[in-house]
């Protein structure tokens, strides 16, 4: 497998007496652009050549050069030695016959007099030094289309093969094509492209390709005017990584099965993302402002042009915000503080000052980016331009020259005083939930954070729990311990002292922190086995409406008593499969919806952590974190010995990680495209506005974007991501991520710059959502019939050129789809039916697939799994250098070793791996003294000597990388069933298990549906 870079320059033509003569005229095909992945060298002139008669198109086709030739440019290492000449064509677009890479056979040349009458060839090589680009373009070959023969009109005879022809400019992202003969020669303009952009010289060693294409003249385009609203006037982004069509694709050829028919894939040529997620560079040098990928990332970083283009991208069309992402690099978000004045808008579309504004009028005007208004500058941000346009004072101004900023919001943008930072704890104390020893671990995790909330001095704080009564908690700073208030009435609720149930930490903090002391000890004897679930939230509610803040939901048993109960729906196997089937998976009682919507009024977020080994109904709990922005938390079989870690953790994280409080959401693009559907945790207050009553860092939200007009006229489409929110030291801040993107008219560019991680997480989260309404196979099949039309559509753009028999053929930025698409069908949230997977963990998974970024859900789909007994063994290697455990293994079994100790790591959990005859001092050093007992009832600890704090070392990294969840270390050996199948064998993505295909099955099945009419 290896990427094609079948991009090569056609010569002159050569006279007519070749020995190559045709019978018919040869048509070369159209060149778009450079050769994908280079840039041509500076022009070299070609001396003047003697006159021909021969006409700018001889009808023999393109020249033929011999080695060893005056001014010969030898072919690249790994080429044809000869340049191939295609045969005539069959038809107007068929392929030529012997296929389109078919090599001629070496032929006398002429006589030395007629290989001087030849024309020189392109990039020949010439003492004279390279002309700067400012020139005015030199002659050049017209342009004739693909599949007819070359016009007479494209080049008059009477003017002489040395006549300046109609310059062509090839397809450009962003930019409108001119046909050919528009003007005969661009005029001298000034332009910093670099000096080599769209000049002729010798083409660079490229990779040996078997394809022959850019078979016509290579016609590279004039210097462009800048694109409207660029800061620097007169200058444009330096085109390279997006200009022309790139013609290189990569390729899997299929094989057959020794012995049988059957056509296969070699395993080992199959594209793994053993990298993780890289995120998209291919902006950076076109639109160095632009917001970091990680703020926003477009599910392809090109606009089609026109919606019959955009009808032809069969993938997701969207773009995924994290608005609050940790900055890249440990860099701080400016922030911008206008007062007294108001934040500088545009008055119509209400677009925020950004680096992609540009100002007019010795500075007193500003043109908006995204629609083009010129508005006027106010007073006190006026400043002059400079000679080159731009203002005096913008290494000042960050919002000038950062696509990220945060801007601190004037009085207008109150409804009401900014909130304090709120926290309350809803606590299930029913039998259940005191013997798995959940609250102990809440009652310590909470007091052992209470220094680290955010917001001090202002932070709020406050307690309920609930068995079959609700117990509200007095913990006013006058007292010395808390008072116990219980409501016994489950059908008329009513909040006992409103005012001193939710207190200022500072001032009560000596109360709250005996509470905690006491609350494990408080419900050890309790036996009761009901849950007022129901009651309880609404007693919640009642206690927040006032402040708004975030309700942290500890729940270990189904709501069984009052409003909200719920029925032990549980799996029922006669369901699925049929229409009833997605009925499970939607919330059983409207009650928790409805309460959804009043909470996210009030500013209320809701995160739930679910403890139970039975039904608990995810899908009705987790309706409130939907709607809410919130959070579901997971832990089937809680048991605070084994699992308390983890939630410690967890919990730890979701109190002190910074948070954007009573926060609302827009993201605004020019006229023309509309984002029209939203996907994540949040309540859509109006078409495009997303109510998130708390948000923070490891929030991720989706948008699909649909094209409004039938043809978009610009050449570059903005977008601008606004978050309104409250910060925890009561400020009011709105946080701007602004980015511009390039519309292109050509379906290839878009493909070239596809984002796979951004099309697999808008892609996932449409599959979730289908679940809601549809069977799981149904799900499922959906994300492969997507994938197959992309794949169908980009084949077909290359079917006339190549010849593609046998071959399955992708764009190098999506050569991971597939297998992400295989991983995503056969995730814990999509994959197989009844019995596969328990319904709880099958909607808990969803949940979390709604609300992940983009690095955490692919890391999720296919995981690490990473040999370690090497670096344990090796002596050699220092303890801190980790880099030989960083090289991840495909995930098969034939990647796992009976000697070898491997560990695999999808971001929410570590499963150890111990092979069966792995060394016994590993597993001694490792486990201690019962490295021979049965690993479930083993646990991981650090033991005194160096094996096991290398490994401890490695499980602490693993961690540091990302720690929105932890990662609980799962110990199996191998043959130890059925243990090892559900942890690991059924997670290697790429075997076939059960019924689930295998990675070249898959891709088999992909490429025959793909080659399929």
């Amino acid at each position: 497998m290896g990427t094609e870079n079948p991009g090569r320059p056609t010569f002159p033509s050569r006279p007519a007496s070749s020995p190559f003569g045709a019978a018919q005229p040869v048509t070369p095909f159209s060149s778009t652009g450079p050769v994908a992945g280079s840039e041509p060298p500076p022009y070299r002139p070609t001396p003047p050549a003697p006159p021909q008669a021969a006409t700018p198109f001889s009808s023999a086709g393109p020249a033929a050069a011999r080695p060893g030739a005056p001014g010969f440019r030898p072919a690249p290492p790994g080429r044809f030695s000869d340049p191939s000449i295609p045969p005539p064509p069959r038809a107007s677009n068929a392929p030529p016959p012997g296929g389109p890479y078919q090599q001629f056979p070496a032929a006398p040349f002429p006589p030395t007099t007629q290989q001087q009458q030849r024309a020189p060839m392109m990039g020949q090589a010439s003492q004279a030094p390279p002309f700067p680009a400012s020139l005015p373009a030199q002659p050049q070959m017209p342009f004739v289309p693909m599949g007819s023969p070359p016009s007479q009109s494209a080049a008059p005879a009477h003017l002489g093969p040395n006549a300046p022809p109609p310059t062509f400019q090839p397809t450009f992202p962003g930019y409108p094509s001119k046909q050919a003969g528009a003007e005969m020669q661009a005029p001298p303009m000034h332009s910093n492209f670099p000096a080599n952009q769209g000049n002729y010289g010798p083409a660079p060693p490229a990779a040996a390709s078997p394809f022959l294409s850019h078979q016509g003249g290579y016609v590279p385009s004039p210097p462009m005017a800048p694109p409207v609203g660029m800061q620097q006037p007169g200058s444009v982004p330096p085109m390279g990584s997006v200009q022309g069509l790139a013609e290189d694709f990569n390729a899997l050829t299929m094989q057959t099965r020794p012995g049988t028919m059957d056509p296969l894939f070699d395993p080992k040529e199959l594209p793994r993302p053993l990298e993780g997620d890289v995120e998209s560079k291919n902006l950076a040098d076109m639109y160095p402002m632009n917001c970091s990928p990680r703020y926003v990332r477009l599910t392809t970083s090109a606009v089609p042009s026109s919606q019959s283009l955009a009808s032809r991208w069969h993938l997701p069309l969207g773009a995924v915000v994290c608005p609050l992402a940790e900055p890249p690099g440990g860099e701080e978000v400016p922030i911008v503080n206008f007062a007294p004045a108001s934040v500088v808008r545009c008055r119509r579309c209400r677009t925020y000052v950004n680096p992609y504004m540009t100002f007019t009028e010795a500075g007193r005007k500003f043109r908006c980016n995204v629609c083009t208004l010129l508005n006027d500058v106010p007073s006190e941000y006026y400043a002059q331009l400079d000679a080159t346009g731009k203002r005096v004072d913008i290494n000042q101004r960050p919002e000038l020259t950062k696509g990220t900023v945060e801007f601190v919001a004037p009085a207008e943008y109150m409804v009401r005083p900014p909130m304090p930072p709120v926290y309350f704890f809803l606590i299930d104390v029913s039998i259940s939930a005191v013997r798995s020893g959940m609250i102990e671990v809440v009652a310590n995790t909470i007091k052992s954070c209470l220094d680290e909330l955010p917001g001090f001095p202002r932070t709020q704080i406050g307690f309920a729990t609930f068995d079959s009564t609700i117990h509200f908690y007095n913990m006013k700073s006058s007292l010395t311990q808390p008072q116990m208030l219980v409501v016994s009435d489950l059908d008329d609720i009513f909040i006992p002292l409103p005012d001193d149930l939710l207190v200022n930490l500072s001032e009560s903090r000596s109360v709250v922190e005996t509470f905690l002391d006491s609350l494990s000890t408080m419900f050890q004897d309790n036996v009761n086995l009901e849950s007022a679930f129901g009651p309880a939230l609404k007693s919640a509610f009642m206690v927040m409406s006032q402040l708004g803040g975030k309700l942290l939901i500890f729940q270990n048993s189904l709501p069984s008593l009052g409003v909200g109960r719920l029925k032990l729906r549980g799996d029922d196997s006669r369901v699925y499969g049929t229409d009833k089937e997605h009925g499970l998976r939607l919330p059983e009682d409207p009650f928790y919806k409805q309460m959804a919507a009043e909470f996210s009024k009030y500013q209320i977020s809701t995160n739930v952590y679910a403890f139970s080994d039975k039904y608990t109904d995810i899908a009705s709990l987790g309706t409130l974190a939907k709607y809410t922005a919130g959070q579901v938390y997971y832990y089937p079989a809680f048991q605070s010995a084994i699992h308390g870690e983890k939630l410690r953790h967890e919990l730890r994280r979701d109190l002190t990680r910074e948070t954007a409080w009573e926060a609302v959401m827009r993201i605004r693009c020019a006229k023309g495209v509309r984002f029209t559907t939203y996907h994540g945790n949040f309540m859509l207050r109006s078409t495009d506005l997303l109510a998130l009553p708390a948000v923070d860092c490891d929030k991720a939200f989706a948008m699909q974007l649909s094209l409004e007009e039938t043809l978009l006229t610009t050449q570059t489409m903005y977008f601008q991501v606004a978050l309104l929110y409250t910060a925890s030291c009561g400020e009011r801040r709105i946080r701007v991520h602004t980015m511009a993107v390039p519309v292109v008219t050509e379906l290839a560019d878009i493909y070239r710059l596809a984002d796979t991680g951004a099309i697999v997480s808008l892609l996932s989260r449409l599959a979730i959502e289908k679940t809601l309404s549809q069977k799981l196979e149904d799900a499922r099949t959906a994300v492969q019939l997507r994938i197959v039309k992309g794949l169908r559509e980009y084949r077909n753009l290359y079917a006339v050129q190549h010849r593609l028999a046998n071959r399955m053929i992708y764009p190098e930025s999506l050569k991971f789809l597939m297998l992400y698409g295989l991983a995503l069908c056969r995730s814990t949230a999509l994959r197989g039916g009844y019995g596969d997977v328990p319904l709880d963990e099958r909607c808990a998974a969803g949940h979390i697939i709604m609300t992940v970024t983009i690095k955490r859900l692919l890391k999720l789909l296919y995981p690490s799994l990473i040999r370690l007994d090497e670096y344990l063994l090796k002596a050699s290697v220092p303890a801190d250098d980790l880099k030989s455990v960083e090289r991840r293994l495909p995930l098969t079994g034939e990647s796992l070793d009976s000697r070898g100790l491997y560990i695999y790591d999808d971001g929410f959990r570590c499963i150890i791996w111990f092979g069966r005859v792995i060394s016994p001092d590993i597993a001694k050093n490792l486990l201690g003294a019962d490295f021979a007992a049965e690993l479930s009832k083993t646990t991981l600890g650090e033991q005194d000597n160096e094996m096991s704090r290398r490994l401890m070392r490695v499980l602490e990294k693993l961690r540091n990388t990302d720690r929105a969840y932890y990662q609980l270390s799962h110990l199996v050996r191998q043959g130890e069933q059925p243990k090892e199948g559900f942890l690991l064998l059924a997670n290697l993505v790429e075997d076939q298990m059960g019924g689930n295909s295998g990675y070249a099955e898959w891709m088999l099945q992909i490429s025959r549906q793909v080659q399929q009419s």
